[in-house]
């Protein structure tokens, strides 16, 4: 593979290369918008035309995908593993139906590869001119897809949530649980969209650090995620999980009286410090005894939408366990299931009344370095074009003092992006 810099103007050139792409049946853009913090390492980046390909089709996805990744060492490899791995690593089981018919894990090496810097780009491909040419002269149209007005409808809708909220409750007061993230799914049958013309909105109108368009083929995942899963930098294994979230305010004071309650709220603290201690057992079984910690925790972190609050944990990887291996010893993530983690989750699969799918799980990249990061999948709209079905779920963390009404407005508050994306 050769590698060329090119001059360009960042923004024109972004737009035209994602045009360019939308031919090729494999496609992953990573957009980190500006956002960065001690672990961030890159701007932007896009991989497109599939090398080699990984797809989960047995039992055994994380072993199989531990042998694709060392067949192919040393190579840059962007994917996803799905919420529903969950059933494989527990021995759980989903009864919901799959309409969007995303795999559990995929992942695909890249023929083309190209990292936005702050001014100039870096194509890594066998031929880098003819294709930085290709991009320079592809004419970026306003969108000709038929677009179809979406009707969004509720899975679970206000009643259905507020019963599922009381089921759960009932097993928190009974002690089968003291956490669980409740999620319901807003989704659209016979949906014409246009998804790069779809992400490049969510994108304008919800900037966020895990920013995602991946195509695989006709299944599209279009992510404004703002939480980190699980990064691993140089030896280092870094997870933030958001637990806390408040409206942004309608000026700066009431910005700033959000942001006050967020801090000194105990029920927003609760979910935090409860999700911390989950990460942070999820990790012993993947780091060196002692190095777990979690030294940064409840920081506010502000979006267009939201506050967040966020803690940091952290601990050195045991040369013992893979890249793979310390994926799948915390997956799913702990923020989107509840703690215990497999009676949580449990009960989610009985009483949320869909499929969560690709939503809840986790798409990123595998470097040459031997760096990872990965996202959580939410606020993100799942798509398959052929079958004209669209989804996103919403969800939020359950505690003791819970309020079914308050629970169910904040999922319409981290709804509100999509729906306004999907409404313009």
């Amino acid at each position: 593979m050769a590698k060329a810099i090119f001059e360009v103007n960042i923004l024109e050139f972004e737009a035209k290369a994602l045009a360019w792409a939308q031919q090729f049946e494999q496609v992953c853009f990573l957009q980190s918008n500006g956002y960065h913090d001690e672990f961030s390492s890159i701007e932007a980046i896009l991989a497109v035309d599939a090398q080699y390909i990984f797809e989960s089709t047995s039992t055994e996805t994380f072993k199989t995908l531990e042998n694709f990744k060392t067949k192919h060492p040393n190579q840059w490899m962007f994917g996803f593993f799905g919420y529903d791995l969950k059933n494989e690593i527990e021995g759980l089981v989903t009864s919901f139906s799959n309409p969007l018919a995303f795999p559990d894990c995929y992942f695909f090496i890249p023929k083309t590869l190209i990292k936005f810097l702050k001014s100039s780009i870096e194509i890594e491909a066998p031929n880098p001119e003819e294709i930085f040419e290709a991009i320079k002269n592809c004419d970026v149209k306003a969108s000709i897809h038929n677009s179809s007005k979406i009707k969004i409808q509720h899975r679970l809708g206000k009643e259905g949530y507020f019963k599922a909220f009381e089921h759960l409750i009932s097993h928190i007061q009974r002690g089968d649980i003291y956490e669980v993230n409740l999620c319901q799914e807003f989704y659209a049958e016979h949906a014409k969209i246009d998804p790069l013309e779809v992400y490049q909105k969510l994108n304008g109108i919800s900037p966020t650090p895990f920013s995602t368009f991946f195509k695989i083929n006709d299944k599209y995942i279009l992510s404004a995620s703002p939480e980190r899963f699980l990064a691993k930098r140089g030896e280092t294994l870094i997870s933030q999980p958001i637990k806390g979230t408040a409206p942004r305010g309608k000026n700066e004071i009431e910005d700033q009286e959000n942001i006050f309650q967020l801090r000194n709220n105990p029920k927003e603290i609760a979910e935090n410090v409860m999700i911390v201690d989950l990460v942070r057992n999820d990790m012993t079984r993947s780091a060196k005894p002692g190095t777990v910690a979690a030294e940064r925790k409840l920081e506010v972190h502000t979006f267009k939408q939201v506050h967040q609050l966020i803690s940091t944990i952290t601990c050195t990887k045991s040369e013992n366990i893979s890249d793979v291996e310390a994926i799948r010893n915390i997956f799913p993530p702990g923020s989107m299931t509840g703690a215990p983690k497999i009676s949580a989750m449990k009960l989610c699969d009985r009483y949320e009344n869909s499929r969560r799918g690709v939503y809840s799980g986790t798409v990123g990249y595998f470097a040459p370095s031997g760096d990872f990061d990965f996202n959580v999948i939410i606020r993100t709209i799942l798509y398959n074009q052929t079958q004209q079905y669209l989804s996103f779920h919403t969800g939020g963390a359950l505690t003791i003092d819970a309020n079914a009404e308050k629970e169910y407005n904040e999922c319409l508050l981290k709804a509100s992006a999509i729906l306004q994306t999907l409404n313009s």
